[in-house]
C-alpha cells in the first residue's frame, strides 16, 4: 500500500515493533484490516530480544496467585510450538530441592498445578529425579539429592518478532522499521500520525481509524511526547540481565534454581557451545535504550549459579551479557520488583466517541498472541467489519517457515540434507532452525557451496545475508549477528567488519533529505 495515496486510510496504526506490536499487526492484517506499524529502531530491538528465550507458564507466578496468567501461558506453549516448530521446541527443566528454601510439598503442589491447568497434551509431565544417579545431577553439588523435572519450551525471541512482522506484511500490512512516530492527534474522526524515516529524515503523515501504543518500556514516553498526554503511565520498568558463558555441561537439560532472596533464575544450554544464565530483577530508571548488564548483576548471577554448580562460574568467563527492560503494569510501585505482575493490561480510550487509542502495558512473550486477540476484541467494535479470517486464526496458521510436515523437524532436516548435500549437517540444522522451510527461497538455484557466495565466518554466507536484507528488514551487523542470529558469538571482529562492509554494498542506499 502507498501510504501517501489519498485513499490509503489505515484501519489500525501501531507504534512499536516488538512482539506485541507485531503480533497485533499479524492478527489484524489476517482479519482483513489495513495495518500500518512503525518502529523507531530495528524490529524486536528492545525488550523482545532480551528475554530468557522461554515459552513458559511461569512456575513462580503461582506463588503470587496469578492463576489466569499461568493457565493462559501454559496453554500457549503447545500452540506456539505447533505454528513455529523451527524456532520453538521443548525443553526439560530440573528444579533441585533446596532444604533451606521452599518446602518440598509446595514444589510438588506447584508442579501438579503446572502439569494440569494448562491443557498439556504433547509435553512430558513432571517426574521426581534422584540426582545421585541421574545424569542431570552430575553438574550439581553433592548436597542436592532430589529434584523435580518438568517441561517448558524454548523460543528464538527476536526471530519470533520478525516472523510475525513478515506474516503481517505478506497479508498486506505496511511494516516500517527505523521509522519514528513523532506526533499523533485526533482530527476529523481519524488519527493523524506523523512518522519520520530515521534513515532519510523524510517525514510522512498517515491517517488511521484507531491507534495502538505498543511501545513497550517507552509506552509512557510515547503517550507524553507523541499524544501529549499529561497523565503518568502505570508502568514499572524492571531490568533483567543475562550472561552467556562457555558450555558448563554436556547434556541437553536445563535448570531452574532458587535464591535465598526468593528470586529464581535459569541455567540453559545455548547455541550448542554455550550456557545462558539469567535473569535478574531490579527496578530501572533512565532511558531503556541505554540499559546494560552491570558488574553487580554479572557477579550476582555468577554467585547464584555457584551455590548449585560443582564447577564455579567466574565473571571473567562471561563471553556476552545482555539486558532488557520489562514494562510491567504497576499502579502502586510498592511491591518488590519480582512480585510485580507479568500479566498484560490493555487500556482503551474512546472518550466522547473519539477515534480509539489502545495502550498496551506489560505482558510476556509467551502470551503475545492472546494479547493480540484481546486487543482486537476491544478495537473491533470501532473498526470496519472484518473481511478476512475469524478470531483465533493465528493459533492455527504456521508462521513463515513453520509449515513442517507432521513428522516434524528431524524429518524435514533429512529431506533438506538430501536436497542440499553440499551443506554440512551443522550448517543446515542452523539454517532450518532459523528459517524453517523458507531456506528453499534462500538457497534457490544453488547447486554447490560456491553458489552461496563468500563465507564471512561461522558459515554465514552472502546468500543468507541477501535473504536477511531483502526479506527480514536487516540493515546492520547488530541486526544480522545478534537479532536475526546469534552468530556474533562466533565471528571475530575482523569477520564482523567484513559483514559490515558487505551490508554497505547490499543494503539499498537512500539519500537523506535536507
Amino acid at each position: 500500500m502507498d501510504i501517501n495515496a489519498p485513499e490509503s486510510v489505515f484501519d489500525l496504526a501501531i507504534i512499536g515493533g516488538g512482539i506485541n506490536g507485531c503480533g497485533i499487526a499479524r492478527d489484524a492484517a489476517g482479519r482483513g484490516w489495513r495495518v500500518f506499524l512503525c518502529e523507531k529502531s530495528d524490529l524486536g530491538s528492545g525488550t523482545s530480544s532480551a528475554s530468557t528465550k522461554l515459552i513458559h507458564g511461569g512456575l513462580r507466578y503461582l506463588e503470587h496467585y496469578e492463576f489466569r496468567l499461568v493457565r493462559e501461558a501454559l496453554m500457549e506453549r503447545e500452540v506456539l510450538w505447533s505454528i513455529a516448530p523451527h524456532i520453538v521446541w521443548p525443553l526439560r527443566f530440573l528444579l533441585p530441592y533446596h532444604k533451606k528454601l521452599r518446602p518440598r510439598w509446595l514444589l510438588r503442589l506447584g508442579l501438579f498445578l503446572y502439569d494440569n491447568i494448562g491443557g498439556r497434551k504433547k509435553l512430558p509431565k513432571t517426574r521426581v529425579v534422584d540426582l545421585t544417579r541421574d545424569p542431570v545431577g552430575e553438574p550439581l553439588k553433592s548436597e542436592f539429592k532430589r529434584g523435580f523435572e518438568y517441561s517448558d519450551c524454548w523460543v528464538e525471541d527476536s526471530r519470533l518478532v520478525v516472523l510475525n512482522a513478515m506474516a503481517a506484511a505478506e497479508l498486506g500490512a505496511t511494516i516500517a522499521p527505523r521509522t519514528n512516530c513523532i506526533s499523533a492527534e485526533r482530527r476529523d474522526g481519524l488519527w493523524n500520525v506523523v512518522v519520520r524515516d530515521e534513515e532519510t529524515g523524510q517525514a510522512t503523515t498517515i491517517q488511521a481509524r484507531a491507534l495502538v501504543n505498543a511501545a513497550g518500556p517507552w509506552v509512557g514516553d510515547v503517550a507524553q511526547a507523541v499524544m501529549r498526554s499529561n497523565s503518568r503511565a502505570p508502568v514499572r520498568l524492571v531490568q533483567g540481565s543475562h550472561i552467556v558463558v562457555p558450555k558448563l555441561y554436556d547434556h541437553a537439560g536445563c535448570y531452574i534454581f532458587q535464591n535465598e532472596d526468593k528470586r529464581i533464575f535459569f541455567v540453559i544450554p545455548y547455541e550448542q557451545d554455550f550456557t545462558l544464565i539469567g535473569t535478574t530483577d531490579q527496578d530501572y530508571k533512565g532511558d531503556p535504550a541505554l540499559v546494560h548488564a552491570t558488574a553487580e548483576e554479572v557477579d550476582y548471577l555468577c554467585r547464584s549459579a555457584n551455590d548449585y554448580l560443582r564447577v564455579p562460574v567466574m565473571p571473567d568467563a562471561v563471553v556476552w551479557a545482555y539486558s532488557g527492560v520489562r514494562p510491567l503494569y504497576d499502579e502502586s510501585g510498592e511491591s518488590a520488583a519480582q512480585a510485580a505482575t507479568r500479566d498484560y493490561v490493555l487500556k482503551l480510550d474512546v472518550e466522547g466517541g473519539a477515534p480509539p487509542l489502545l495502550s498496551v502495558f506489560g505482558g510476556k512473550i509467551t502470551t503475545y498472541r492472546r494479547l493480540a486477540e484481546a486487543a482486537l476484541a476491544q478495537l473491533s467494535p470501532h473498526l470496519p467489519a472484518a473481511t478476512g479470517k475469524a478470531a483465533g486464526w493465528t493459533g492455527r496458521t504456521p508462521l513463515p517457515g513453520g509449515d513442517f510436515p507432521m513428522q516434524g523437524f528431524e524429518v524435514t532436516l533429512r529431506a533438506a540434507a538430501a536436497r542440499y548435500p553440499f551443506l554440512s549437517e551443522t550448517h543446515l540444522r542452523r539454517l532450518l532452525r532459523a528459517y524453517g522451510t523458507r531456506i528453499h527461497g534462500m538457497l534457490a538455484g544453488a547447486r554447490g557451496a560456491a553458489d552461496l557466495g563468500p563465507v564471512f565466518g561461522a558459515d554465514l554466507t552472502e546468500a543468507e545475508l541477501l535473504y536477511l536484507v531483502r526479506s527480514e528488514w536487516a540493515r546492520t551487523t547488530q541486526d544480522v549477528l545478534w537479532r536475526r542470529s546469534k552468530l556474533g558469538l562466533r565471528l571475530s571482529k575482523a569477520e564482523a567488519s567484513r559483514v559490515e562492509d558487505a551490508l554497505r554494498r547490499i543494503v539499498p542506499t537512500q539519500e537523506p533529505v535536507s
